[in-house]
């Protein structure tokens, strides 16, 4: 059954490897389940709901990739946009977090409609490399900003915006150890280093009582308090059309950028280097999203640290699945969940916005109308605290600056409008 289903052969593979690879997967990915109600939990959503919210969605999403794409590419709930979600939509603009769950889900219908009718080609490839870039590296210095400030490496400073925090607190020096850690296990390529150091962080903090063990196994919470509590209804406020445009065009990026990447590192593209079933593949993404919105959590996508697997030698769908099954495994684990103290989870944090930020490096800085909107961009993000607001710069400023620098004609209509659309926003909103 396995062998017609997925063409392991066919792949050049087996049940084994395969089941291998979904460890490795599972391995470099579940520290979200940790770090996701965490994160969330900062907009006043209730934190075991969200666990079990997290599992669930990483298990369906990677499940009908899987099933029905059938490419070792798992999903969860993506960082970056998770933090976007708690600490600029709810925290920042002052919607409720169910408000922001139907913003999420709206988002994820959009990406289903374009995924439909094939206009998912036409927007990606009219926005500037440039932009894409910064966007990923911007949303990574974002994230680097709440991982400081969650370990207590910066605090607020009256004087100056922000300044150096009391590095004699027990949560620096943890935090500072699982960074030193984390790294050093990914650098020698060991699998699952973000979780060891996560772990062993809260493994330490427990021995010298700066956290409280709340166990390890039990029953999943209920899902109760966050199942379908979205609100369809105030996200179509107009105040929230900026925040659907953001969730839109980070999902549309991160999972077209992550399936090619994962893709080609995987020997999967054609001889056109092109991904076959790619129209499967971003259904299956975005269907993640919709369904994860009406579990409770922010949006889906699929995650880079697929990578991991196909390493190991995953080719198929089995993979995704076997990581879908381990999610589902781990529902048992919210406990251990809510013994790790935020400190441990900052490491990961930082860690992932240097992945992220990589970016910048292939910028090509000898051409300014496209080096400057990109700085702008992603600087934007993390000083704004607002990734549609740096998104928004980005976009107006590469316009701009075209425009002025008498170079319209490389400015695409996409870009143009959506430069238009936010320079009405804040104009009128």
């Amino acid at each position: 059954m396995l062998e017609r289903w997925f063409r392991l052969r066919e792949n050049g593979s087996d049940v084994r490897t395969e089941c291998l690879a979904g460890l490795a997967t599972f391995l470099a990915m579940a520290y979200i389940m940790f770090v996701n109600p965490q994160i969330l939990s900062a907009a006043g959503m209730p934190s075991e709901a969200v666990f079990v919210a997290t599992c669930l969605a990483a298990a369906i999403g990677s499940a009908v990739m899987g099933l029905y794409a059938n490419y070792p590419i798992a999903l969860a709930p993506g960082m970056g946009l998770n933090a976007y979600f708690a600490y600029s939509v709810v925290q920042g603009m002052g919607f409720s977090w169910q408000a922001a769950l139907g913003a999420v889900f709206i988002s994820g219908c959009l990406f289903i409609a374009i995924s439909l009718v094939r206009v998912r080609e036409w927007i990606v490839d009219a926005i500037p490399r440039s932009l894409k870039l910064a966007i990923s590296a911007g949303i990574g210095l974002f994230l680097a900003v709440i991982g400081f400030k969650n370990a207590g490496l910066i605090a607020a400073n009256p004087a100056t915006l922000v300044g150096l925090g009391d590095l004699h607190a027990p949560s620096v020096l943890y935090a500072a150890g699982g960074l030193l850690l984390i790294v050093a296990l990914e650098a020698r390529r060991v699998r699952g280093g973000i979780v060891i150091g996560i772990l062993a962080v809260t493994v330490a903090a427990l021995l010298f009582g700066h956290a409280q063990f709340a166990g390890v196994f039990a029953m999943p919470p209920s899902i109760m308090p966050t199942l379908l509590q979205l609100d369809i209804g105030a996200a179509l406020n107009a105040g929230l059309v900026t925040v659907v445009l953001t969730f839109f065009l980070v999902e549309l990026f991160d999972a077209t950028g992550t399936l090619i990447g994962v893709s080609h590192r995987a020997g999967l593209l054609d001889a056109q280097g092109k991904l076959p079933r790619l129209r499967r593949a971003l259904l299956a993404d975005s269907t993640a999203i919709a369904a994860g919105a009406a579990l409770g959590t922010s949006s889906t996508t699929a995650y880079i640290e697929s990578a991991a697997g196909t390493a190991a030698g995953g080719r198929t769908g089995l993979t995704a699945v076997v990581v879908a099954l381990l999610f589902l495994a781990a529902l048992f684990l919210s406990p251990l969940a809510a013994t790790v103290p935020p400190f441990a989870t900052a490491p990961a944090l930082i860690y992932v916005a240097i992945l992220m930020s990589y970016g910048l490096a292939e910028l090509d800085w000898n051409d300014l109308t496209e080096s400057a909107p990109a700085v702008i961009c992603a600087l934007s993000m993390p000083l704004t605290f607002s990734i549609a607001h740096g998104i928004a710069f980005g976009f107006i400023s590469y316009a701009g600056i075209k425009l002025l620098a008498g170079r319209w004609r490389e400015l695409s209509p996409a870009v143009a409008l959506i430069a238009v659309v936010f320079v009405a926003k804040f104009a009128l909103l």
